[in-house]
């Protein structure tokens, strides 16, 4: 899947086809991810990836893993992203916080769009904004926020054995979701948002996602 005019084009179409399903304003706490659309380059960088010496230009996915000496999360996987401040959109807040963690800056322009709210564990409401980054060839972690960033190849993410759904935590809930990646697997809330990445704008389908719970490591 290549990082082209013809991806741009139709993951923005998608996105505008898609009903987005949002979370009213209540007591929860409310933070935005970006889903960030950026060149391969030398791929992953992962157990269960080769390692490439020249930049592909192949489309891949943004992700990140937090630091393990986070009070929150510690070594989780995670997308860019974090708390909307005061009257900032959440398109605004994942713009902010994708400079503040990874150092690509990106303007508006370069949202394509949201997918659906997600309600977690931890009581935020998270809202997932789509974001072309291009090349992205320079990102400057930011040591306090992140460990490491990962290009993971978009068809890592349409991989047969996925997604990954396990027992509910008690009968008669809801299967807890984690994707697959390289030998390893993220969880939800991010495995969530990836999913739905996945089934909406990378397969079409119209595949809802805001039910499915998560580990009970990721509820702190």
């Amino acid at each position: 899947m290549r990082l082209d005019d013809a991806l741009r084009s139709g993951v923005a179409a998608r996105l505008a086809g898609w009903p987005v399903q949002a979370i009213a304003d209540d007591a929860r706490r409310r933070a935005a991810v970006a889903l960030v659309l950026v060149d391969a380059g030398h791929g992953a960088d992962l157990n269960g990836f080769p390692r490439h010496a020249q930049w592909r230009d192949d489309a891949a996915l943004l992700l990140t893993r937090r630091p393990a000496h986070m009070n929150r999360h510690a070594g989780q996987w995670a997308l860019p992203g974090g708390r909307i401040d005061g009257a900032e959109t959440p398109e605004a807040a994942a713009l902010r916080e994708l400079h503040e963690e990874v150092g690509l800056e990106a303007g508006a322009g370069a949202v394509l769009g949201r997918l659906d709210d997600y309600a977690t564990r931890s009581g935020f409401v998270i809202t997932p904004v789509v974001v072309w980054g291009g090349e992205a060839r320079t990102l400057r972690p930011a040591p306090d926020e992140v460990e490491s960033v990962h290009r993971v190849p978009l068809d890592e993410w349409l991989r047969d054995d996925a997604p990954i759904l396990d027992a509910p935590h008690e009968p008669g809930g809801a299967p807890v979701l984690r994707m697959p990646l390289g030998d390893n697997w993220v969880a939800a809330p991010t495995a969530a948002m990836i999913y739905q990445l996945r089934e909406v704008l990378l397969l079409g389908r119209a595949t809802r996602v805001a039910h499915f719970d998560q580990p009970r490591f990721t509820w702190r």
